[in-house]
């Protein structure tokens, strides 16, 4: 796999809830801080959405998507004047199907999902991304087009298996979205999520996922992109914000993680397939980037989050 599908695969997004809303005349709604990614689409219809934190509002039209990583409280709403209604007042309100409605709806149409990640990683991915990626260029929007329209459909006529249909393409529009989030360049960050828009850095990078067992040196790395050892381990901390060697101990002990928390693999098995020669080289590497021993986080119950440290984006 690539680089993007490998973290999302470890990060394991799931579609917690997904539905439309369909909004007429006046209205203003305030989301509440959340967990997650929330990816949605306008449909059909113009609204603003407001983000705490964030300089400025932003102006959605019809094929717009946006998604929210940052999990700060935002506000939905046709007239940035009004004051905002509480969002459990408004999904508190009877609803056909998946679609709730405000006002008769008719007016702006808005289908999209919250995605909650169950990796334990999560800043891997959201420490990338900034409050609001808003996807609005005419070719990138259709690209999306055919997918949010779908899940309109799906939303409106729930026909049989409209529910599994509609999480697909939820899920479809995520990594849609975040590849075109990708492909508009991303400059000015430092992460993993914007090395991928460096070429050789991408290449550095699906290397080390591809083989991380490989005992990789700078200077194979370098030749791999075609730069100098020295022109290379400087881009690349200008561009993912560590040294190649530390991302690889990251990656590995991200895929470590997971087999432990998903696998009846024994640690000895792990730390061979990832390059350790010892159990107990693995281990002292794993406890200095994850925060505990692979044992106790071996342990720790399936939803429940070990006593370790996060390892930032």
């Amino acid at each position: 796999m690539d680089p993007l599908s490998d973290v999302l695969s470890l990060l394991k997004p799931r579609s917690y809830v997904y539905g439309g809303f369909d909004m007429g005349g006046d209205w203003s709604i305030q989301f509440p801080r959340h967990d997650g990614i929330k990816c949605y689409a306008v449909v059909s219809g113009t609204c603003w959405l407001s983000v705490e934190g964030a300089a400025e509002a932003v102006r959605l039209q019809g094929g717009d998507c946006f998604l929210l990583a940052t999990g700060r409280p935002f506000r939905l709403t046709s007239d940035l004047s009004l004051p905002p209604v509480d969002a459990k007042v408004f999904l508190a309100q009877p609803r056909e199907g998946d679609v709730r409605s405000i006002n008769g709806g008719g007016d702006v149409f808005i289908a999209g999902s919250h995605f909650l990640l169950s990796g334990d990683q999560a800043k891997v991915l959201l420490g990338g991304l900034p409050p609001i990626v808003h996807i609005r260029e005419e070719a990138d929007r259709a690209t999306l087009r055919w997918s949010m329209r779908r899940l309109g459909q799906e939303l409106r006529e729930r026909q049989p298996g409209g529910g599994l249909m509609a999480q697909h393409l939820a899920h479809m529009m995520l990594v849609q979205a975040l590849r075109l989030h990708l492909a508009e360049g991303t400059k000015g960050g430092v992460g993993w999520l914007f090395a991928l828009a460096d070429k050789q850095m991408s290449v550095a990078i699906g290397a080390l996922h591809q083989d991380p067992a490989q005992r990789w040196t700078l200077q194979a790395l370098a030749e791999r992109v075609g730069m100098s050892r020295s022109a290379f381990a400087k881009r690349f901390k200008e561009t993912v914000g560590t040294s190649p060697m530390e991302y690889l101990a990251r990656w590995r002990m991200l895929l470590a993680g997971d087999r432990l928390a998903h696998s009846a693999d024994p640690v000895s098995v792990i730390a061979l397939s990832l390059g350790y020669e010892s159990e107990s080289a693995f281990s002292t590497a794993f406890k200095r980037v994850m925060g505990v021993s692979p044992r106790r986080y071996g342990r720790a119950l399936p939803g429940e989050a070990p006593a370790r440290e996060a390892v930032a984006a």
